[in-house]
């Protein structure tokens, strides 16, 4: 349904834009197949009314003229719908260039050269370096998870979804009904962000631990969504981003380094570990999981038991 009415806006946008003269509502019907299709005049008239109040609410400036007969006709002129040339010094064309060289994901990497060509047009030399005085540091943002591509449309688009997903100290997968917010990279791991309808409270998953496919879901949001600074914060919470304590480990020496750069202590004990003192947040269980045999948890004792119980479910497949 939203790609048929981006037909039609779209559609009928060229028609106003490419008439040299201002087109009655008549002469639009019978020039555009969705309007063709329309059940019955008044059908006609509100999807007509709507799709020009759309196409204004996005810019697009259309006349109303009225002619000699009284007929009213409409008409979008090309001198008053023309962007002003865009010119961009090297420093912005560069940044601007070094934005479009991120996504290496595929459906996005197509999108991103074509701007990358459009910015050549608008500015960016050909010996200018899009990554400046880091040439040494390719940006990336990798996307490996399949439920990235369906997820981030169905966020753009407002659409619920449903999708398996199986928590790291459960043994399966258990079916959620999500209204996806945005999303969100922390640490490598692309996380989402909405609202759980059978748990009636925001909840973030990550796309990693998604299992199967995506399936949209009816249309409509049921709870409001909180500007994208608020999301961030929650994700960053879930994470593990956010702690309010702190979280006695033993490490190998060698192993860990992210764990290390983390710790506000550490202690070489001599017998083949370290101890560390971590901030202990949301998530840090599920974190220290990852590092496997190479991590003992000393304490809290609630941590200890989180992880325990996450490697167990793993051992258990």
């Amino acid at each position: 349904m939203a790609i048929a009415k981006a037909e039609r806006l779209m559609n009928l946008a060229l028609c106003l834009l490419g008439a040299r003269r201002p087109l009655s509502k008549r002469e639009l019907r019978g020039s555009i197949e969705a309007y063709l299709e329309a059940g019955s005049d008044d059908s006609f008239n509100r999807m007509f009314e709507r799709d020009k109040d759309d196409l204004r609410e996005l810019g697009l400036v259309i006349e109303t003229v009225e002619n000699l007969e009284g007929e009213v006709g409409y008409l979008a002129r090309r001198d008053s719908n023309r962007l002003p040339a865009i010119t961009l010094d090297a420093e912005e064309a560069a940044a601007l260039g070094l934005a479009a060289k991120v996504w290496q994901q595929a459906r996005l990497a197509g999108a991103a050269s074509g701007a990358l060509q459009k910015l050549r047009a608008a500015g960016l030399p050909e010996d200018v370096d899009p990554y400046g005085s880091h040439g040494a540091l390719e940006p990336r943002i990798p996307v490996h998870e399949a439920a990235f591509e369906p997820l981030m449309l169905a966020c753009r688009d407002r659409r619920p979804v449903v999708f398996d997903y199986r928590k790291a100290s459960a043994a399966h997968p258990e079916t959620r009904h999500i209204e996806p917010w945005a999303l969100e990279c922390w640490r490598g791991h692309w996380y989402l962000a909405g609202f759980d309808r059978e748990r009636g409270a925001e909840r973030v998953f990550r796309l990693s631990r998604i299992t199967g496919r995506v399936r949209a879901r009816g249309t409509g949001f049921t709870a409001p969504v909180p500007d994208v600074v608020t999301v961030r914060e929650t994700v960053r919470g879930w994470a593990g981003e956010t702690a309010d304590r702190s979280a006695l480990i033993r490490l190998r020496p060698g192993a860990g380094y992210p764990l290390r750069a983390r710790a506000t202590k550490v202690r070489e004990l001599g017998d083949g570990w370290d101890e560390l003192e971590i901030p202990y947040g949301h998530g840090l269980d599920a974190w220290l999981v990852e590092f496997g045999p190479d991590v003992v948890v000393l304490e809290p004792a609630e941590l200890r038991a989180d992880v325990v119980d996450r490697l167990r479910a793993v051992a258990k497949g």
